[in-house]
């Protein structure tokens, strides 16, 4: 019979029933958590050495450790494997302790099987770490004891210390639902599905089951009405729907008032768009899909639009910066490829000022060609691959050559009129001219404040 964390007591070290695998991030907080509750347990990892072995055993010197090649004969010796998310379960060592009836679980059923407070928890394809984020604004915004983690940030079970949260607020990835059976959020999402991670699933519908465990158990099913694929995966009851069309009673989307379009439960106004911070359409779905869970676990109204009427976004992802005569400023650093580009410009509906450039690492640029003649009022670009970019966009639009990113910014300032948006969407590495996209995003951010200073 497989070891339910609710059995879990203080083991002798040769009686171990839990093996952690793989001790990344998720696996050592694993341990560190059954560690600081007298729980014992085995340690396996492919890939620890030298140092890193050294520390472990000095910081776990009684447990036993299984390094190197998975052994499937160990594995057996074992009641309940916790699995971290970078480990498929179809992992040969994996799958045979799986067949022999090991119960095979991850951070996340450990952490559901241990805390009472409720549980936010959101997944999808795409916006999964904006909305989490902007919902931990809202709960400070109404002075609740939150804490965020999962697959953003501090990994779940690093969230739990001896005083417990009045909320709990988690991303959660694919790879972490298939190994959870007794989470009951009090409030769960599907924000989206696309395809991703087909090298670990066996196609679409494979995936689209691993997300759709999220909503088995959760007291409030938020639905995207706008995604068929995302929405088709909730079941009737205790629902709430989010979408960007007119909503029906109690359910979130926009309507107009006047001719300018508002975030809006039901017939109720709740913000007006144009008062977001952050940019597209996108990221007005995310935004009332975190008030569609906001409300679900009962944080106050006032206290989420305050949030969210002041959230500027992550940090280089499409993150505002300024307001500069008119102008806004938008940093999306972290568009270091074609596709992340794209998308950032299918969500403006103002003229765009596009600041791009880097190592396209020899990616296929064509494809900004369509969505620059409909986006892209001027593309001022720099760096390494910014030949390759002129290619594909001179002939969709207009096009400024610079040396660098201080240049960029210099002489968008200059030719941006009110009501254009300038953003730094580079479609390409940073490494020509950075350490990275953090560093290309910092630079900018500094650039553009330096702006407002000198107005």
């Amino acid at each position: 019979m497989a070891l339910s964390v609710y059995q879990w007591e203080v083991e002798e070290v040769a009686m171990a029933k839990i093996l952690i695998v793989g001790l990344g991030v998720t696996g050592q907080a694993v341990a560190r958590y059954l560690y600081q509750n007298e729980i014992a347990f085995g340690l396996a990892d492919e890939r620890v050495c030298g140092a890193d072995e050294t520390l472990l055993r000095q910081t776990y010197p009684e447990m036993t450790l299984h390094l190197g090649s998975f052994n499937e004969d160990k594995f057996l010796d074992y009641e309940t494997i916790v699995l971290s998310p970078g480990i498929s379960r179809k992992q040969p060592a994996v799958a045979a302790a799986i067949a022999a009836g090991v119960e095979v679980i991850c951070d996340i059923e450990v952490f559901a099987r241990v805390v009472n407070a409720p549980v936010i928890a959101v997944t999808g394809s795409n916006g999964k770490s904006t909305v989490v984020d902007l919902l931990q604004q809202m709960a400070q915004s109404a002075n609740i004891d939150s804490r965020l983690g999962g697959n953003y940030g501090v990994a779940a079970l690093d969230l739990i210390d001896q005083e417990e949260a009045e909320l709990y607020i988690l991303e959660l990835s694919s790879f972490q639902l298939e190994s959870t059976y007794s989470l009951k959020p009090a409030a769960a999402v599907v924000l989206n599905i696309s395809e991703d991670h087909m090298d670990r699933y066996d196609g679409l519908p494979d995936y689209i089951e691993a997300k759709a465990k999220v909503y088995k158990q959760a007291a409030h099913q938020i639905i995207n009405r706008d995604d068929m694929q995302a929405r088709e995966l909730a079941g009737s009851t205790h629902s709430i729907s989010f979408g960007l069309d007119r909503p029906d009673e109690n359910h979130f989307g926009l309507i107009k008032i006047d001719q300018t379009e508002w975030l809006a439960q039901g017939e109720t106004a709740l913000l007006p768009v144009n008062e977001l911070k952050i940019l597209g359409r996108h990221n007005i779905a995310n935004a009332l899909a975190a008030l569609a869970l906001g409300q679900a676990v009962n944080i106050p109204m006032v206290s989420m639009l305050s949030a969210l009427r002041n959230y500027q976004g992550l940090s280089h992802r499409t993150q505002w910066v300024a307001d500069i005569n008119g102008v806004t400023w938008i940093n999306d650093s972290k568009a270091t490829n074609v596709g992340a580009t794209q998308a950032a410009l299918q969500g403006m509906d103002t003229p765009v000022i596009l600041l791009a450039g880097g190592q396209a690492k020899g990616a296929d640029l064509t494809p900004l060609t369509t969505v620059a003649a409909s986006t892209i009022k001027t593309a001022i670009l720099f760096g390494e691959d910014a030949d390759q970019l002129e290619l594909v966009l001179s002939d969709a639009c207009e096009v400024i050559r610079v040396d660098d990113l201080p240049a960029a910014v210099f002489h968008a300032n200059e030719i941006a009129d009110s009501g254009d948006v300038v953003m730094l969407s580079p479609a390409c590495a940073s490494f020509d001219m950075f350490s990275n996209y953090t560093e290309r995003g910092d630079v900018f951010i500094r650039l553009v404040n330096g702006l407002q200073v000198n107005q």
